[in-house]
């Protein structure tokens, strides 16, 4: 019995110690999104403050629909709704997009899986000034597989499937992009 409480009383000292070395470690630590307390403003705040105008793409054409969920899509993680708070700042974002068949059955020559990709270029600009503050550039590849030869709709769904994931992989990106800017204090 009493080789049990020298074992209990070196756990109990050894849990004090790393209690006492980290605890002024525990202050460091401030999540990202949070109130800071001294009135200033939030990450929220400054994120709502910047305005996404539409993205200037042909009416009608298969980029003006990403574009349109793009731009959705990052208007919900900013604002979580259509509107933010007065713009102080605007987001001019550019996409180009391509397509590829990695995988081709030897038998038809038609692809059986496919690649998408959207390679997106942003910039955030001070309105009151007009300066460029921050400038980016982010890519999405999705893949998707084309469910046979026959199935043309199902083949059609699948890639517009890609296409929303690649937007909003996008919108994601860009989203974080800003709130590390703006994190970081500028």
């Amino acid at each position: 019995m009493s080789s049990v409480r020298p074992a209990v009383a070196k756990v109990i000292a050894r849990l004090a110690l790393a209690a006492v070395l980290t605890a002024p470690l525990g202050a460091c630590f401030q999540p990202m999104y949070a109130d800071r307390g001294d009135g200033s403003p939030t990450l929220r705040d400054k994120i709502s403050a910047v305005e996404v105008p539409p993205l200037n793409l042909p009416n009608g054409s298969r980029n003006a629909r990403l574009g349109v969920e793009i731009r959705n899509a990052l208007m919900f993680k900013m604002y979580g709704a259509a509107t933010g708070a007065p713009p102080l700042y605007t987001l001019a974002l550019n996409i180009n997009t391509q397509r590829s068949s990695l995988i081709v059955d030897p038998n038809t020559a038609l692809p059986t899986i496919e690649n998408y990709g959207i390679d997106a270029t942003f910039r955030l600009t001070e309105i009151a000034t007009g300066k460029v503050v921050l400038t980016g550039n982010t890519f999405s590849r999705v893949e998707y597989d084309v469910p046979g030869q026959t199935q043309r709709f199902a083949r059609t769904r699948a890639g517009r499937d890609a296409e929303d994931r690649a937007a909003h992989e996008i919108a994601e990106n860009i989203n974080t992009r800003l709130a590390s800017f703006f994190y970081a204090g500028i």
